[in-house]
């Protein structure tokens, strides 16, 4: 447990001190299901194979020098809390877990067309309060209880543009994280910068948002990197290992662009990360070791040219930077 006054970070174990948290592997997914897939006639969800698997998986990042797992799926992608306790009591690594959800395309109707006349989807300060409250109060279990408290907000963006609800879910996301001072986790939809705009037009600091898929070919073609970590934004390049996909540059190019960003001064924004997904229910699976950041693409960026310190940075300093709580004003 933390000191009285001491900074922490919240995890589904309650708060560790911030500078516990060592490695840290800052967007990925531990089981992640397709919201309505448990219920398919072609999905098994036997809770002891999963167990076992993603224990497996764990307990290799640690032996990896790995601290801390970050699930940035949100609420409803098979986000589970009794699972994501027992895995960090037995391996040791620290999970944190996140409240928030999106895109629109992804939601249940309960949030596009609730019981209103007409039936309009949520506005922002009811996602503010949903989300607030998994911080404050911790995180639902459904139909149960609430467990420990969210350490981030996720959301996300539609890809071919930003919606109605999709701004609904970006605003009410970005107050409930100026609200109770977690990170916002924002994955953006078409254009990375006018997604930031949109949440640091609710007065959240840029340094309290992480901008993920910054890796992607059309972010990298438009310069997007550079222009969110101009703005102050923490940079993810966060689909390392994927090296087979038109969508997104290689790791050589992912190297380049962490070079490009530390050579400009930014060093202290970036974050690296697979999107690995540890269990994957009813959707494509990512199945890179959470250890790949540490054991084959910082060796790859460090014969690049990227220096122990600046590989420390990224690794450790920046995600505790991002993951640790902080009120403005």
């Amino acid at each position: 447990m933390p000191k009285t006054g001491e900074p922490a970070v919240n995890t589904v174990l309650g708060p560790v001190p911030a500078d516990q948290l060592g490695v840290v592997a800052v967007h990925e997914a531990l089981l992640s299901v397709l919201p309505g897939a448990e219920h398919g006639y072609d999905i098994t969800m036997d809770r002891s194979e999963i167990f076992a698997t993603l224990a497996a998986k764990l307990t290799d990042f640690r032996a990896h020098g790995g601290g801390t797992i970050v699930d940035s799926t949100g609420m409803f992608h098979g986000r589970d809390l009794p699972l994501y306790e027992a895995l960090s009591r037995s391996t040791g690594v620290h999970i944190v877990a996140s409240t928030g959800m999106g895109p629109e395309e992804l939601l249940g109707g309960y949030f596009l067309t609730p019981q209103t006349n007409p039936p309009t989807p949520w506005p922002a300060e009811k996602f503010a309060g949903l989300f607030t409250q998994e911080i404050t109060d911790g995180m639902v279990v459904p139909r149960v209880e609430r467990r420990a408290p969210a350490g981030l907000v996720a959301t996300a963006a539609t890809r071919a543009g930003m919606t109605a609800t999709d701004e609904s879910l970006l605003r009410g996301a970005a107050r409930a994280a100026l609200a109770t001072g977690v990170p916002l986790s924002l994955r953006y939809g078409h254009d990375a910068a006018h997604d930031l705009q949109v949440v640091l037009d609710e007065r959240l600091p840029a340094d309290r948002v992480v901008v993920g898929g910054l890796d992607r070919a059309d972010a990298v073609a438009a310069g997007a990197h550079l222009e969110v970590a101009r703005l102050g934004a923490y940079v993810a390049l966060d689909h390392v290992g994927l090296n087979d996909d038109d969508a997104h540059v290689t790791d050589r190019e992912r190297a380049g662009l962490l070079l490009d960003l530390v050579r400009a001064g930014h060093a202290g924004q970036v974050l690296l990360s697979c999107n690995s997904i540890g269990v994957a229910k009813g959707l494509p699976a990512c199945d890179l070791p959470y250890s790949h950041v540490s054991t084959a693409f910082v060796p790859l960026a460090t014969s690049l040219g990227l220096g122990a310190e600046d590989a420390r940075r990224v690794l450790v300093d920046n995600p505790r930077n991002l993951l640790t709580p902080r009120r403005e004003g």
